[in-house]
């Protein structure tokens, strides 16, 4: 079986040695039914794996792997009615700068992340603020929250919830953007400690988090914002460490350091395998005139510099990746700057700040003041973001893709505006009004406008994730604005289709939810992959559960994981409108 995943074609084979079988059942917990299925594999021959016959209330899966998995199936929520938008829903949360009208970099404003936290199966928020906090807003179901502070950090800019020390807890990490990131141990009782993390030293803006060098634990690569930097700082920043781009290896419980880069303006870091070599890569968005940088990660380790893309965004705010068109390699999406529509009064308000912000390219500046969309065609990418309607969104800081209208292909959301009273003087209270984009994946790779969806809010958003909140199976929006309550978006769109979500757990290693882990969902409408990452868009942490749309009358065929280490386990015939737990025996 030939399948194309991360930008390259390459054969991804799956192994299925002889083996025996031992299946048991557990039936009515919590009036949810469960399936489990324990899978051993053995040097002994078996019969083929037996077909199960469908009960009400119940469905079971064939399991065949490379390794032992147990498979919990529990049926998906019912979800409220539909209507055909999104439901807005303020959160008890606005992110506030230092003073009413910010400036740069408040302007920035700060991140978020999604994830469950406390384990009971609900997916919570945490969101930063410049003025005030982080705050925790544990999800207690039917999309009710409990608002808790973590009054010891203040200041946030990116945020992720990952394990960090392996014991099965996810933790809350942060930047602040003028010192090293913070970890907050969860110590399992809705109760955080601060867990210090010797040898990180290096202030940080952007981050993400990956097992890098493949032994098992969490890695992390930061990314100063050296303008931001220099101004919240002060004199000060000319005594700081040098920050830049940083990787920092776990071993044993300490950090190593090796700094790729002396400076940075970096909002945004995508940990990836970009040339198919089954090693993941870094690439770094940089603001103004800083070029992108690109490392890929050699076979002893190291790390070289590569110009992989002929055009870049000039200030890259967001990255994120998915198979848009379905045929199995994967797009790059950055962020930057343009107006999504023209006209004199959208013109009156972009001109001046075009003209301040024009200058000179050079023949070989790779830089464009649009968004960029990176497409593999053969040997190198190629820029298809004007092409596929997607290069102007406004002042675009998180964009992300998601199978919103849960059809079988992702859709865009794209988050707007600015707020800045040295830089937009010219404009009442230093803003310039947005409304956020979404845009319908067309089922070819096109994308069209959805102002029919109801997600043009106008309030400045930031950071931006996107999660099934309500496990109903359709995904929920999340936006932490600027200046104005962060939102819930729940969606009600009349799905087109049907869902599968999935939780992978890999006990053992200190990466219990499987960071890096790619699922391939195979159906007779075409193949579907994602992937469990800690971070994309800006400053945005993202759930680990994963979410397939499931084109309506698709049938799915298989489910195969390729889990972090390179060993995969496959799910026959997989049950579209039910979550999955997959845990891996070894």
């Amino acid at each position: 079986m030939t399948n194309i995943i991360r930008g390259v074609r390459h054969p991804l084979t799956f192994y299925h040695p002889p083996r025996c079988l031992m299946i048991t059942m557990a039936i009515s917990l919590r009036t949810i039914t469960v399936l489990t299925l324990l899978v051993f594999i053995g040097g002994c021959v078996a019969p083929a794996v037996p077909a199960f016959p469908d009960q009400p209330g119940e469905r079971a899966e064939a399991v065949r792997s490379e390794v032992a998995v147990q498979v919990q199936v529990s049926p998906l929520q019912p979800g409220s009615p539909c209507s055909d938008t999104f439901v807005a829903h303020d959160l008890p949360h606005t992110t506030q700068a230092a003073l009413p009208v910010p400036r740069l970099f408040d302007s920035n404003g700060s991140g978020l992340a999604i994830n469950d936290l406390d384990g009971d199966g609900d997916e919570d928020i945490v969101l930063g603020d410049l003025a005030g906090p982080l705050a925790i807003l544990w999800n207690e179901g039917g999309l009710t929250f409990t608002r808790q502070e973590l009054g010891i950090f203040r200041r946030a800019r990116s945020i992720a919830l990952v394990d960090v020390d392996g014991d099965g807890a996810l933790d809350i990490t942060a930047t602040n953007g003028v010192a090293a990131p913070a970890v907050f141990r969860n110590m399992g009782d809705r109760t955080f400690s601060l867990l210090p993390l010797p040898g990180m030293n290096q202030p940080a803006y952007a981050m993400n988090w990956a097992d890098l060098d493949a032994d098992g634990d969490l890695d992390l690569v930061t990314g100063s914002y050296d303008a931001g930097r220099q101004v919240e700082s002060g004199s000060n920043y000319l005594f700081d460490a040098p920050a830049g781009v940083n990787v920092y290896l776990q071993q044993d419980g300490s950090w190593q350091r090796q700094q790729l880069a002396e400076t940075a303006q970096a909002l945004a870091i995508s940990l990836w395998d970009l040339n198919g070599d089954d090693r993941l890569d870094i690439w770094v968005g940089n603001d103004f005139d800083e070029f992108d940088q690109v490392w890929l990660q050699g076979a002893d380790g190291g790390w070289e510099p590569a110009d992989f893309f002929e055009d870049t965004t000039h200030s890259t705010m967001s990255i994120d990746r998915g198979d848009l068109d379905g045929d199995g390699s994967t797009e790059y999406f950055a962020t930057d700057m343009k107006p999504s529509t023209i006209g004199p009064q959208v013109m009156a308000q972009w001109v001046p700040l075009m003209n301040a912000a024009e200058k000179t390219r050079l023949r070989d500046d790779p830089q464009l003041s649009e968004n960029v969309l990176q497409s593999w065609r053969g040997d190198r990418f190629v820029n298809e973001g004007y092409s596929r309607k997607i290069d102007a969104t406004g002042w675009s800081w998180s964009g992300k893709f998601g199978d919103l209208d849960t059809d079988g292909d992702l859709d865009l959301y794209v988050v707007n505006g600015m707020i800045a009273g040295d830089l937009l003087d010219y404009l009442p209270g230093g803003e310039l009004v947005e409304e956020n984009q979404a845009l319908r994946n067309d089922g070819r790779g096109q994308f069209l406008p959805a102002a029919e969806w109801g997600l043009g809010s106008t309030r400045s958003g930031r950071s931006m994730s996107m999660a099934d909140l309500d496990g109903d199976g359709d995904l929920d929006v999340v936006v932490n604005n600027l200046n104005s309550p962060a939102q819930l978006f729940e969606n009600r769109l009349c799905a087109a289709g049907t869902a599968l979500t999935l939780d992978l757990r890999w006990p053992g290693p200190a990466n219990p939810y499987a960071l890096g882990a790619v699922v391939t969902l195979e159906t007779d409408r075409g193949t579907l992959v994602r992937d469990v990452r800690a971070v994309s868009g800006y400053l945005s942490g993202d759930a680990t559960q994963l979410h397939f749309g499931i084109p309506a009358g698709a049938m799915l065929e298989e489910l195969a994981v390729r889990w972090p280490d390179g060993a995969t386990s496959v799910v026959d015939s997989p049950a579209a409108g039910h979550h999955l737990t997959i845990t891996r025996s070894q």
